[in-house]
């Protein structure tokens, strides 16, 4: 099934963070406007912001979570989406 991507587009840069946090991948290196993020089973993850509370677009939002590989049940069980 499909993301229904629209139901995001207010997400922060420190959601997407603490999201990432909480599924457990752990701040790598990076500073400025991009992090990098891994995940012990080898998914990794680039965060390019500038403030932790700046929107992300949605086409970049849309590929952090696709470079997460989420799907919409990760979505709600990190309670990004209801």
């Amino acid at each position: 099934m499909p993301i229904d991507y629209s139901r995001l587009w207010k997400m922060t840069a420190r959601e997407i963070i603490s999201a990432l946090t909480r599924d457990g991948f752990f701040w790598d290196r990076g500073g400025g406007s991009h992090q990098l993020y891994y995940h012990p089973d080898g998914r990794r993850v680039t965060v390019s912001f500038h403030r932790a509370g700046d929107t992300f677009r949605r086409k970049t939002l849309k590929s952090m979570i696709e470079q997460a590989r989420w799907t919409e049940e990760d979505l709600k069980r990190l309670k990004l989406i209801r």
